[in-house]
């Protein structure tokens, strides 16, 4: 795990496992290793098990709540989260975290008493301006998001992911030019973020540069193959030049990757009919419904709307 040989790891967690399944301590470390991979959603399952087993192992307990976060599991999250609040109130990751996931989940007492300590304890370092600012897009205070970053610039014009929370705010503001030329230095200063090509590719796509967006989208998935969005944006893409063959492949990999997407479903559903697979389409559309429905389908379109991404959280084990 030192080399960061991540199947090897998992190759000897798992013998151990068989050998003492009781010993929650390996559980935690398979945990770990599916989160590094960000692998967030098999790193539930043992993790979940070390919390009920042991319910104060702090780290196993940050861990899940961490994936919960990326998984747009907010409830989970703060629910998971806050009982670390007496150990873990003085960190700035900690802190974020649960604000935002206190504020999409609806708990505004939570956020901002998260908020409010997140300040007491920030000072003038670059990592606190630079988490405020996106705390501050989370509520979509972009003006004053900015000038947090430009503080963190001002402070340390090399902090990691700086380029990339620029190119949101700009985003935000609907400065495109500024944001585009954020995310294209993100790309060079981080070429193996798959975030910052998709949000390039999103900003082109709503620019109306299409082959230009779908370079960018493939250039994520080269770095990320698990960007479900980006799966998604690729196959319409397709589709509309009238590539439903390769469409099909994106919209395959989407799916495994974010099978409770309503979108995915629908569009998945709507092209197999189109080429002639009737009954599995209906099938996928009758899903979709079914998403739709129960209500998920209105959450996460709700949470997009505010939705900013955390690629920075990755390196905050």
């Amino acid at each position: 795990m030192r080399r960061k040989q991540w199947e090897a790891a998992l190759l000897q967690l798992r013998k151990a496992e068989k050998l003492a399944p009781k010993m929650a301590g390996i559980r935690l470390n398979i945990g770990l290793v599916e989160y590094n991979r960000a692998n967030y959603q098999e790193a539930v399952a043992p993790l979940a098990s070390v919390v009920r087993d042991q319910p104060d192992s702090a780290q196993a307990r940050y861990l899940l709540g961490l994936c919960y976060s990326f998984l747009d599991r907010p409830a989970e999250a703060t629910s998971m989260l806050e009982p670390l609040w007496p150990r873990m109130s003085d960190q700035f990751v900690y802190l974020y975290v649960l604000g935002i996931s206190a504020f999409h989940s609806g708990n505004k007492e939570l956020d901002e008493k998260a908020t409010r300590r997140l300040v007491e304890i920030g000072g003038d370092t670059p990592l606190f301006h630079l988490l405020m600012a996106k705390a501050l897009l989370n509520h979509s205070d972009d003006e004053r998001a900015l000038a947090e970053l430009k503080k963190a610039q001002a402070a340390d014009p090399n902090l990691p992911f700086l380029h990339f929370n620029l190119g949101l705010a700009y985003e935000h503001l609907q400065d495109h030019d500024r944001a585009e030329a954020e995310f294209r230095k993100a790309i060079e200063v981080e070429p193996d973020l798959a975030y910052s090509y998709e949000q390039l590719a999103r900003l082109l796509l709503r620019q109306g540069k299409e082959l230009q967006a779908l370079d960018q989208f493939r250039a994520a998935l080269a770095r990320d193959s698990r960007q479900a969005q980006s799966h998604l944006e690729v196959a319409r893409i397709l589709i509309r030049q009238g590539k439903d063959k390769e469409a099909l492949g994106e919209l395959d990999a989407a799916e495994k990757y974010a099978p409770k997407n309503h979108s995915v479903r629908t569009v998945r559903g709507q092209l197999l009919i189109r080429i002639g697979r009737r009954q599995e389409g209906q099938a996928e559309l009758a899903e979709a419904k079914k998403l739709f429905a129960s209500g998920l389908a209105q959450e996460q379109e709700k949470m997009k709307e505010h939705l900013v991404p955390n690629p920075e959280l990755a390196q905050q084990p």
